[in-house]
């Protein structure tokens, strides 16, 4: 890992909570990701189970956790059982953990091999009467592929068929969707080096650079700053490139007078930022440009006053539509008459603001959370609102990263320039 090392008690408090919410005399397993083929001999870069980070911070395959506070065999109560190292791993693949890295950086004392897992686990299954397993809950998109921890339960089913099984996701939907201060500092410190990317980034770009070389300087600065790298695919989207949602070439040439629509964010210590800023080419804006600029830029300041605990998703999305919907009249996209013509099931601010203006933000760039709940103190989510005009060859979008707190909001990327002054201030220094 390139991220510093992580206090251990953040981990401690974490496996505390969850275990809260077990029933009475309940085991849970959780599993290291899948080391996944990229071809031939070639893996994919390794990304652990958030799950499994978030109550050991081990971030490393291979890894498997076992909680079973009522254990009547003490020693069992809190296991971790990590891949032996070797000589030759140690020449082929580098750092691996001992046990003692193991105890430093989980806080827990009982650590064993992997290959001690089975008998462990078979000495003391038959005194439980719960067993919790985990799957990837996130309800984002379907998962098509049978990932270990699918392959892991019906394996324990076999095994032990008369157990009663139960969720562990539900439990920890709850929990990591309410951030503790050391989570909000590793994502703060994400937001930081996310910030440095696109101030470099302003000093960099001018007309004829192409979309890649402007992602070369911000995976540049992730890693000169111990970020992993990307917290999810860079969007460096140029003139028309920007009215596609996902673009992911990044492969045009940035002319003179466009917009690049940058979409991106640091991952540091498995915690993610996402920042979204759309800048002039040229280090002007024209005065189009900035009508459309000013219209998002306000919607997204007050979409921020919205974001308070108690209230409800759809309450805060019909604000949001008609924050958007007055904005499109005023920019002369949409008329008073679209509006009242509209079939409410899909509004007319839809034809030029089609996405959704917040997800929840963490160990996951869509986090793990209850999207149907009302927003909580303790929720760290994105406010990315966008105007996107194909007509017109540009799309605007910009997004930052808010912390809910009981009384008022924080802006972690507070410090990130969106003022369009400070912007051609920052490219025509």
């Amino acid at each position: 890992m390139k991220y510093q090392n992580i206090d251990h008690k953040l981990f401690v408090k974490n496996r505390e909570n969850f275990t809260k919410h077990l029933k009475n005399n309940s085991l849970a397993i959780f599993n290291s990701n899948d080391e996944f083929t990229r071809s031939g001999d070639q893996n994919f870069l390794f990304k652990q189970n958030c799950d499994l980070f978030y109550l050991c911070g081990i971030d490393q395959e291979k890894t498997i956790l076992l909680l079973y506070p009522d254990c009547p065999n003490p020693l069992y109560r809190e296991v971790l059982f990590l891949r032996q190292t070797n000589d030759h791993i140690k020449v082929w693949e580098g750092h691996k953990y001992t046990k003692s890295m193991a105890e430093q950086a989980s806080g827990i004392t009982k650590i064993y091999w992997l290959e001690d897992f089975t008998n462990i686990l078979h000495s003391i299954i038959h005194y439980a009467d719960h067993i919790y397993l985990n799957t990837n809950e996130n309800d984002s998109s379907p998962h098509t592929v049978a990932y270990r921890d699918i392959r892991f339960i019906e394996e324990m089913r076999t095994k032990y068929p008369l157990h009663h099984y139960e969720r562990a996701a539900p439990i920890l939907r709850q929990l990591r969707q309410i951030k503790s201060a050391e989570e909000v500092m590793l994502i703060q410190k994400a937001c930081n080096i996310t910030r440095d990317a696109f101030i470099r980034v302003l000093k960099f770009v001018q007309p004829g650079v192409a979309e890649y070389e402007i992602e070369a300087e911000i995976i540049h600065e992730f890693i000169r700053q111990r970020a992993t790298g990307h917290a999810y695919p860079p969007i460096i989207a140029s003139g028309n490139n920007a009215n596609i949602l996902h673009y992911a070439d990044n492969n045009q040439s940035c002319k003179e007078n466009e917009l690049i629509l940058m979409d991106f964010g640091a991952e540091y210590a498995n915690y993610n930022a996402d920042l979204t800023r759309t800048i002039p080419v040229s280090g002007r804006f024209t005065p189009r440009q900035k009508s459309v600029y000013n219209a998002v830029l306000h919607v997204m300041q007050e979409a921020k006053k919205l974001m308070k605990p108690g209230t409800s998703v759809k309450d805060y999305n019909d604000g949001i539509g008609e924050l958007m919907t007055e904005q499109l009249i005023i920019l002369k996209l949409i008329s008073i008459d679209d509006v009242h013509n509209q079939n409410p099931a899909f509004p007319i601010y839809k034809k030029y603001f089609m996405h959704g203006i917040s997800h929840h933000l963490g160990l996951d760039v869509h986090d793990y959370a209850d999207r149907h709940t009302p927003f909580k103190a303790g929720n760290v989510l994105t406010c990315e609102p966008g105007i996107y005009i194909p007509a017109e060859g540009f799309g605007i979008r910009l997004e930052n990263d808010i912390l809910l707190t009981a009384d008022h909001n924080i802006d972690l990327m507070a410090g990130i320039p969106v003022e369009i002054e400070e912007i051609e201030e920052i490219m025509n220094s």
